[in-house]
Parts: C-alpha cells; sequence; structure tokens
C-alpha cells in the first residue's frame, strides 16, 4: 500500500500505530526522535510521515520546518494541542493535515487515505492547460504557480490547491463539503481546516475576511473566488 514513516516518542502509542498500519498492509519504519526522523526521510523514500509534536529532542513543529527543507513528502501532524493558533503555525509550516490525539484508527485510516489520493492525483502526470486568470490573479495548474499582478505568490501546496480549484471557477459559490471533497479528497471533515487556509491565502492576497477582494465567504453557504470590483482599494 504505502511505506509510511511514524516519529512518535511515547513506545505504547508507536507500537499500537505500527501494528495497525501494518495490519492494513502499509509498510511502516519508525523512530522516536526528530533527528532520528531527519535521517530517515534522507535515506528512505515515504508516502507519508506521522509526526507527534512532543519529541524529546527537537519540537515537533521545529522538526516540520526541517522535513519540508528536504522533502515535500505529505505530513500528518499527530497532537494533543488543539490551540487553533498553534494549529495554524503547523499548516502555514507545511504540515498536510492534522489529528487531534486521542483520534481512533479508523480516523489515521481515513486521514491516511485522503493524503495519499491527494498526492498520487498530484503527482500524476498532467497534461497541458491554459493559465486560469481571475483580475489580476494568474494560476497556472501545470507550473503549479501563481502570481497577483505580476509578482510571484507563495502558497504551500494545499493553499495553492484551494486557490486553483476556486480560480476555475470564477464567481462560483463553491459549497464547503465541495472544497473537502475536491481539494482534501474527504468527504467529512472540519469547518476549521478550511477557515484556516482561508485565511493564510487572504493574508497572501492582501485582503482581509472583513475586507474581501478576492475570496468571498458566504455564511453557510460556501466560498467564491472573483475579480474584485473596478476601484477597490488594496
Amino acid at each position: 500500500m504505502a511505506s509510511v514513516l511514524v516519529v512518535e516518542d511515547d513506545q505504547f502509542v508507536r507500537s499500537a500505530l505500527i501494528r495497525h498500519l501494518t495490519d492494513a498492509a502499509h509498510t511502516v519504519r519508525s523512530v522516536g526522535a526528530a533527528l532520528e526522523a531527519l535521517r530517515e526521510v534522507a535515506h528512505f523514500r515515504f508516502d507519508v510521515v506521522i509526526l507527534d509534536l512532543g519529541l524529546p529532542d527537537l519540537d515537533g513543529s521545529e522538526a516540520l520546518k526541517m522535513l519540508r527543507g528536504i522533502t515535500d513528502v505529505p505530513v500528518i501532524i499527530a497532537t494533543a494541542r488543539d490551540d487553533e493558533t498553534e494549529i495554524v503555525r503547523l499548516l502555514n509550516a507545511g504540515a498536510d493535515d492534522y489529528l487531534t490525539k486521542p483520534f481512533s484508527v479508523d480516523h489515521l485510516s481515513a486521514r491516511i487515505a485522503a493524503v495519499l489520493r491527494r498526492a498520487r492525483s498530484a503527482g500524476a502526470e498532467a497534461t497541458p492547460s491554459a493559465v486560469l486568470r481571475v483580475g489580476g490573479l494568474a494560476v497556472d495548474p501545470l507550473r503549479r504557480q501563481a502570481e497577483l499582478d505580476g509578482v510571484r505568490l507563495d502558497l504551500t501546496r494545499r493553499e495553492f490547491d484551494l486557490l486553483a480549484f476556486l480560480a476555475g471557477r470564477p464567481g462560483v459559490v463553491v459549497p464547503r463539503k465541495e472544497l473537502l471533497a475536491e481539494v482534501w479528497q474527504q468527504s467529512y471533515g472540519d469547518d476549521q481546516t478550511i477557515d484556516v487556509h482561508l485565511s493564510w491565502l487572504r493574508r497572501k492576497l492582501g485582503e482581509t475576511a472583513a475586507r474581501p477582494r478576492y475570496l468571498h465567504t458566504l455564511r453557510g453557504v460556501g466560498v467564491k473566488l472573483e475579480p474584485p470590483v473596478d476601484g477597490d482599494p488594496r
């Protein structure tokens, strides 16, 4: 199925994860420290990393930043921390998903499957496509690049996926369920996941939820991307 690296210092939790993932036909390697995880990803190819934050040598968020410096392997954060600021920081640092402990093995399996589907879809051979233009936004799905008024946007993988999906449907209100299904490859999930990514995407577009230019949220309905009205101040 998939090659999984489990980074968890609690031996009991680590053993349970290894047993479950092995029973699900995954190939599993495990370590109990951040520096060991960095050595593993430098020497072996993994399809997904499950990263605990409470590691003995480095905080998991620092380990995530270091991982992102050497690999783009999908990372699922496993954490007991549920503070929104912390979640935002992790997603912005490059996490693909997060789970709050304690979580069930079925929940973990669903998140792994969703991340792997998304990674395989992104890694599949792309077909040439036109650059998507919405106002001053230019989104190139093939090169996975986006610009605003000619300036390159520094987007995470998930931020780009979200922007590209909305840019392909300019002016259309996309329900949150559809965003979860198409961007996150999940049939269910927490609205907070979408809100966090929208918040960071707005910052990079130079706008806020209170004063939107491109991204508009219709409470209880969905999200749409449309060009700003003429004369709309930045």
